[in-house]
């Protein structure tokens, strides 16, 4: 790197000169080795390369323009660095790959939504394939703490409650939940491992957190005009993350559970609450044929269930050490990082529908 040309070099100076290699020398006016004398105090200011007296000009040393560099560099003065303009395909402000997100968002919501308006049986089988897929990816991200789940069982019951829930009601979902948690007791009984009772509860908690709770829609799809609330609930929940996305990304300042989901704030809650007061209000009096203000109330209730799925799922995943349960629906992470909200708003849309509307249950 020493033998680059200083600069200058060229203009009017001979090839292979050593005046400006030696900054040393450029700074203190000392004349070059072999001129013989040192130039006098003017010398710098007044002679030039190819003066008349024939003596070569000293070259000015070039701090300035190292300091402009050194500017350009550290983004401080007149020459900041600008900002890199975010890739396509690299995650958003909020952390999401967004045009993946909603691609993939749609075509998730288009089948159930057909299968819940036309097809009922179709409905309830997407759901609980949906709630097997999630339960297979909690007890997958519980090995990482050496917690070994019965997953024979485990998936057994994920795959028989909705089914009994939307056959046999109340009585059926409640038959079936003690049946698979004494399955997976029996399971663990003929199949022992180290730390047993560990397990078992793992298996438990997953089966009555997925698909128990996911089962109380098909509870709502038993009952007159019951899909209209599901379709109700569903919008709901995609006006929760639309809008809570949009105003926590671009307004989220203060933290909602900064040691739990540090990107949700209450900006963003406030948000959610808003465009759901319009989806909720809209749904009651065109959909449900109900007052506005139990579209009001469903809408702020299905917001904070949904809100308390996000938190509990992102609790679990923290203390997982995972950021996604998986990574099979791009742009959102696994089937249960999309299942967090709906497993909480599904008691809570059958709790309200029986308590508010007279006779639907």
């Amino acid at each position: 790197m020493a033998d680059l040309d200083p600069p200058g070099a060229g203009l009017g100076q001979p090839a292979g000169s050593d005046t400006g290699t030696d900054n040393t020398r450029a700074v203190v006016g000392v004349a070059p080795s072999g001129t013989g004398t040192a130039p006098s105090p003017g010398a710098a200011a007044e002679g030039s390369p190819g003066a008349g007296d024939g003596t070569r000009g000293v070259v000015p040393a070039p701090g300035p323009r190292r300091e402009r560099r050194a500017g350009r560099a550290s983004g401080h003065g007149l020459f900041r660095r600008r900002r890199p303009i975010r890739e396509p395909g690299k995650p958003s402000r909020a952390g999401r790959n967004l045009p993946a997100a909603i691609g993939v968002g749609a075509g998730l919501l288009i089948p159930v939504l057909v299968g819940l308006l036309f097809f009922p049986i179709v409905f309830v089988g997407i759901v609980t394939l949906f709630g097997a897929v999630g339960v297979w990816e909690i007890c997958r991200a519980l090995e990482l703490r050496r917690i070994h789940v019965p997953l024979v069982p485990t998936l057994a019951g994920a795959l028989v409650l909705p089914f009994s829930a939307y056959f046999g009601g109340a009585e059926g979902l409640a038959v079936a939940a003690v049946f698979s948690v004494l399955g997976l007791f029996l399971w663990r009984s003929l199949d022992p491992a180290p730390e047993a009772g560990k397990s078992l509860m793992a298996g438990a908690f997953t089966v009555l957190w997925v698909p128990f709770m996911l089962s109380f829609a098909m509870l709502l799809m038993r009952a007159e005009g019951g899909f209209l609330v599901i379709a109700t609930l569903l919008l709901l929940v995609v006006a929760n993350d639309t809008f809570g996305y949009l105003i926590g990304a671009f307004f989220g300042k203060h933290a909602m559970a900064p040691k739990i989901s540090p990107k949700k704030s209450w900006e963003g809650f406030g948000g959610s609450i808003g465009g759901a007061f319009v989806v909720g209000g809209l749904c009651a009096v065109f959909l449900l044929g109900q007052p506005l203000w139990i579209g009001l109330v469903l809408a702020v209730a299905i917001v904070a269930s949904a809100t308390a799925g996000d938190l509990a799922e992102s609790m679990i995943k923290r203390e997982l050490g995972v950021k996604d349960m998986s990574t099979i629906l791009p742009g959102h992470g696994g089937v249960m990082d999309r299942l967090d909200s709906i497993v909480f708003a599904s008691p809570m849309a059958y709790l309200l529908s029986a308590t508010f509307v007279p006779g639907m249950m």
